[in-house]
């Protein structure tokens, strides 16, 4: 299960790397949830995704730690390509079902202006 978990987890940050938003329904549940986003669809994922895109054209998530537990993966991540000086942090905590993700929790240290 921890393999499945752990590769469920690598897919998503691989697909968001490269900008590959057809895959969506691969990784992600029919009914996956975001909590840190209040959404539900990998429609949702693929919307949140585009727009932090534009926002940031030259963004990469480069995965720094990765620890799974039964069907949950806890990572944390650096986000590279956003402007500032040091790269910002993310956590985000993975339920994983039938090997794609069903549910995320999140924080992140990027600031984000109104």
């Amino acid at each position: 299960m921890t393999d499945a978990v752990r590769a469920a987890a690598r897919r998503m940050y691989t697909a968001f790397n490269a900008r590959e938003y057809t895959s969506m329904e691969e990784i992600f549940t029919t009914d996956f949830f975001s909590h840190p986003l209040g959404t539900t669809g990998p429609e949702s994922v693929t919307r949140a995704w585009r727009r932090f895109h534009e926002a940031f054209p030259d963004v990469q998530v480069v995965v720094e730690d990765m620890v799974v537990e039964g069907n949950t993966a806890a990572v944390r991540t650096s986000v590279r390509g956003v402007p500032g000086g040091q790269p910002p942090t993310m956590l985000e905590i993975f339920r994983v079902r039938d090997g794609r993700i069903a549910e995320l929790w999140g924080l992140s240290s990027l600031r984000r202006d109104s």
